[in-house]
């Protein structure tokens, strides 16, 4: 599985903001929470149990990064997807949580 260190994710998203979709896997109760978002990159929010009914949302062509609190969900929806096909997948190593702590303390932790 490929991961991606929070810190990479703004250059990443700075430099292919037109491939990369976001990818929330958290329940909506989280995203009211704590939400991460990257100007000008798609977010696409589905819930991890929800994946395998909704996968027609996700294109298969773009670079999707996976996130959810702590980056375990997101680690097992990066595996399913690269089960399906999907090449171009990262999980978020550390998650949101992660993202709170090093790159953007207003995000509120939970």
């Amino acid at each position: 599985m490929r991961q991606l260190a929070v810190e990479e994710l703004g250059p990443l998203c700075a430099e292919q903001a037109s491939q990369v979709t976001l990818l929330d896997v958290r329940e909506p109760w989280e995203v009211a929470t704590a939400a991460l978002t990257v100007a000008g990159v798609p977010t696409v929010r589905i819930p991890m149990h929800e994946i395998p009914q909704r996968l027609g949302e996700l294109d298969p062509a773009r670079l999707i990064v996976c996130l959810c609190h702590h980056g375990v969900r997101s680690l097992q929806v990066v595996a399913f997807l690269s089960r399906r096909g999907f090449a171009n997948v990262y999980n978020l190593a550390g998650g949101i949580d992660a993202w709170s702590l090093k790159v953007a303390p207003q995000v509120p932790r939970y």
